[in-house]
């Protein structure tokens, strides 16, 4: 996960900053303001609708989000949805068809199954006949849209978690770019987008977390301008059973948890919401399949891997070039 944003912003007076609650969760927004630009109840007003927005849209949380009205309907059934959730489906298309179905948006009764989801109820091994009868109920190729509608046809249930805030943060930054704010930090839930510099002249700097349970540590330090950062890990919801570690990241391929050692992946992106979808995709895909992904795709990537007690970090040149190459 983000550790945070690193502090110091040197001599300026005028760089701006709020936050709250959203998604179950936090965002906050720091931006450079100058004469021109509004000031901070304008923009947190401006950030509020759209977050607002989003959660009536997406969460899987209150029953009259737009998702959920759809997630509600059975098999055969269609539903007239807002562009931006045709919008995210066709991305979660794009990116299960990329993963060859490792990454998949209709994976919510797997997450309820093992005890990760919305409705679940406590978090265990699910018996081969539950994750069966689980496993017909997920699957992105049951999904398909028509025109304006958005058609299924068996009665899947879709889960935006994995995309969504960080579509949120995208439509943050181009509300404070066209408020005239061209010097930003916007972070919602983790997943952040940065451009520009602070009142000094220095960079955005971001510090990728260490993936202990026990305390949090600054992994590395970079400097952010222009790109999107997600991370995702296992590190945070899991449970322990049998001497096996289970995560709240699922392959849509077996139904289950991933396990293998690849701990955290964050990835650096023009758009944010391509970097949380595509930290959950490389999560899911492993160190070896992941890392062949990124490198045929030109992503650039963090990966954090278990070896032992110790873990071991692994960056390509894509990511080197976007954080400028320097390691703090």
């Amino acid at each position: 996960m983000l550790a945070g944003v690193v502090s110091g912003c040197g001599r300026g007076d005028n760089l701006e900053r709020f936050d709250g609650p959203t998604m179950g969760s936090r965002y906050s927004v720091q931006y450079v303001r100058h004469a021109a630009t509004p000031g901070p109840n304008v923009v947190q007003a401006e950030v509020g609708k759209i977050l607002a927005e989003v959660d009536r849209l997406f969460s899987t949380y209150r029953s009259d989000s737009e998702i959920e009205r759809f997630n509600a309907l059975p098999g055969g059934s269609c539903l007239t949805m807002p562009g931006p959730v045709l919008e995210l489906v066709r991305v979660g298309e794009q990116l299960s068809s990329q993963s060859h179905g490792a990454f998949d948006l209709t994976v919510e009764p797997l997450l309820n199954l093992w005890g990760f989801g919305p409705q679940s109820r406590r978090e265990a091994v699910p018996s081969a006949e539950a994750l069966a009868l689980a496993r017909r109920q997920v699957g992105h190729g049951y999904l398909r849209i028509e025109g304006d509608r958005l058609c299924k046809d068996a009665a899947v249930e879709v889960d935006f978690n994995s995309i969504a805030a960080g579509y949120a943060v995208d439509r943050i930054a181009a509300k404070l770019q066209a408020l005239g704010i061209d010097s930003y930090l916007a972070e919602a839930t983790g997943e952040l987008k940065a451009a520009g510099h602070k009142p000094d002249g220095s960079a955005w700097r971001i510090a990728l977390e260490e993936p202990r349970n026990d305390r949090q540590m600054a992994e590395r330090v970079i400097e952010v301008n222009g790109y999107g950062v997600s991370t995702s890990g296992d590190y945070r919801r899991y449970f322990e059973q049998g001497g096996k570690r289970y995560s709240h990241t699922f392959d849509a391929r077996t139904g289950a948890p991933v396990l293998h050692n690849l701990a955290s992946v964050t990835v650096i992106h023009p758009s944010a919401m391509l970097a949380d979808g595509l930290s959950t995709l490389l999560l899911i895909l492993g160190p070896e399949e992941g890392w062949d992904y990124a490198q045929e795709h030109g992503i650039g990537v963090f990966f954090v891997l278990r070896d032992g007690e110790r873990f071991v970090v692994r960056t390509n040149d894509a990511f080197e070039r976007m954080v400028g190459g320097k390691p703090q």
